[in-house]
């Protein structure tokens, strides 16, 4: 297996065009021809480059509204093709086949398509077959061919051509083989998921796949020998703690985005009341209260049990203010997680520069659907999430004696 392996010949197929004109510049720039489908090479164009179209390269017109462009031999061959194995040279010289060094690939915007409320033959077609297809064969061969799939690895991409004279090296290419694949399992667990849930409306499916991004490392799991790690899933994401703004304080762990999330969940009851805080401690609330004011509810929520309240987490309704922020402070306080928090605040909060200030904009919706997922020896347990909600008028009291 050879490290260095120059790119003479890549293949380049957009649905994002975003970086287009600076890759196509560098590529030129080391002399690589460009083959490219249908829009891509008409922007290639546009840019100043001069791309050689697929049809050229498998002898075959795109046909069929575009559903087949790449799904040739010419392309797959020129893709999987092992450079160094004696058959698979004596092959693609036999069947004029091509090798191709690059693939800059990315997918049909499915996710977006649904997202946007479009009709059902509308979310079909933009199903990529021909796409991923490549993406696959690339990187199965990265050995021989890079596959690039995000905008954001052009530039490390035109670093190396220009660091390695217009090759790649094995390492840059795995990684990227890596990432492709990760992005082919996440993009067909999309789809899957959309046949299931949405288009045949199934509640538990006998197969469900769920895809999620790393958006954060934490400092430490539950106890501080375990690692630990915040994921996102792909998809439409709402309001809440995963996707917080962390204005200021230390690292998160895994207790602190626990614990949060109990608080942010509860408060998040009253996000339609009057100021409410929750104080929470070890994921069990040690005290809410709701008042005219922010900082009278601080004042009954702590109250409630003010020594469990130190080194907890404050949950709020409303966003914060200067008054309420500097009696918040009074205390240690690992988290504090509200809605928002006005300048003064903010600079009350930056005197301590441990405490955590989490803003999450919106509260989430405590009636809203969906699933919770628990982790056990050997399986998941998979429940609706309890969004059942109690008003005043279904609780009575049971007791002789009445509380105030």
């Amino acid at each position: 297996m050879t490290d260095l392996v120059p790119i003479r010949r890549a293949l380049i197929s957009l649905s994002d065009k975003s970086g287009l004109e600076e890759l196509a510049a560098g590529l030129t720039r080391h002399g690589v021809e460009m083959v490219s489908t249908g829009g891509t090479a008409a922007k290639l164009r546009e840019k100043g480059a001069a791309p050689r179209d697929i049809s050229d390269l498998t002898g075959f017109p795109e046909m069929m509204d575009g559903r087949v462009k790449t799904l040739h031999p010419k392309v797959h061959g020129g893709l999987l093709g092992v450079r160094d194995n004696p058959e698979h040279a004596a092959a693609m010289e036999e069947h004029g086949i091509e090798p191709i060094d690059l693939v800059v690939v990315n997918l049909y915007p499915f996710l977006n398509t649904v997202m946007s409320g479009a009709d059902r033959d509308t979310i079909i077609e933009n199903i990529d077959i021909g796409g991923p297809s490549m993406v696959r064969s690339a990187a199965k061969n990265h050995a021989h061919v890079a596959i690039v799939t995000d905008p954001d690895d052009y530039a490390e991409l035109l670093e190396q051509l220009d660091t390695n004279q217009g090759a790649t090296t094995f390492e840059f290419r795995r990684r990227l083989a890596a990432k492709a694949f990760a992005l082919t399992a996440s993009y067909d667990s999309l789809i899957s998921q959309w046949f299931g849930f949405a288009d045949l409306g199934l509640r538990f499916p006998p197969r469900w796949t769920f895809s999620s991004k790393l958006a954060l490392e934490l400092r430490y799991g539950e106890n501080p020998h375990q690692r630990a790690a915040l994921y996102i899933p792909e998809g439409p994401v709402g309001r809440g703690l995963a996707t917080a703004r962390r204005v200021q304080g230390k690292e998160l762990s895994y207790n602190n985005l626990n614990d949060a999330n109990a608080a942010l969940e509860l408060v998040s009851e009253f996000r339609a009341s009057d100021p409410t805080v929750v104080i929470v401690k070890h994921a069990n609330p040690c005290g809410v209260a709701t008042r005219g004011t922010l900082i009278d509810a601080w004042r009954e929520a702590l109250a409630c049990d003010s020594v469990s309240a130190f080194g907890g987490i404050v949950a709020t309704n409303r966003p914060l203010d200067a008054e309420t922020a500097e009696a918040i402070t009074q205390i240690f306080t690992e988290v504090v997680v509200a809605p928002d928090a006005d300048e003064d605040a903010k600079a009350i909060f930056a005197r301590k520069k441990n405490l955590r200030l989490l803003l999450t904009g919106e509260l989430p919706d405590p009636a809203r659907p969906g699933q919770n997922i628990a982790v056990i020896a050997g399986g998941i347990l998979v429940q609706d999430r309890d969004n059942g909600m109690v008003t005043h008028e279904q609780l009575k009291c049971v007791t002789k004696r009445q509380p105030t």
